[in-house]
């Protein structure tokens, strides 16, 4: 089944081909509830050092992150070009002043113990 609609919007005429598949109201709402975002989904990476334990979205600011750690790199450039800031994140090289917070790793004996900021 086929019908048009003739809808005017702000004085324009608009005219709708309405098909007969498309005739419930709700034919254009997602039923998938996982597409939804809450607060709580928040993908935190936990960090460590020297016995401190903090958790960290991923993808913030290492230079943040390290500070609220209490690792405190050495700065020159803020730019990332000197390699001074330079920390070692869960056996990767990252530079602190550049660098994002890398995601929660996969393993779970790593989840536990977070990863190792030196």
């Amino acid at each position: 089944m086929m019908s048009f609609a003739r809808v005017s919007i702000n004085g324009i005429a608009i005219t709708a081909l309405i098909c007969g598949l498309f005739a419930s109201s709700d034919a254009f709402v997602s039923s998938n509830n996982s597409a939804r975002r809450t607060s709580t989904s928040l993908h935190m990476t936990l960090l460590t050092a020297g016995g401190k334990k903090v958790e960290v979205p991923a993808g913030s600011p290492l230079k943040a992150a390290c500070a609220k750690l209490g690792v405190k790199p050495k700065y020159s450039c803020n730019k990332g070009d000197c390699g001074s800031c330079t920390v070692s994140v869960g056996g990767s090289r990252i530079k602190a002043c550049v660098g994002k917070v890398p995601p929660q790793p996969k393993l779970k004996s790593l989840q536990e113990k977070g990863l190792e900021v030196k």
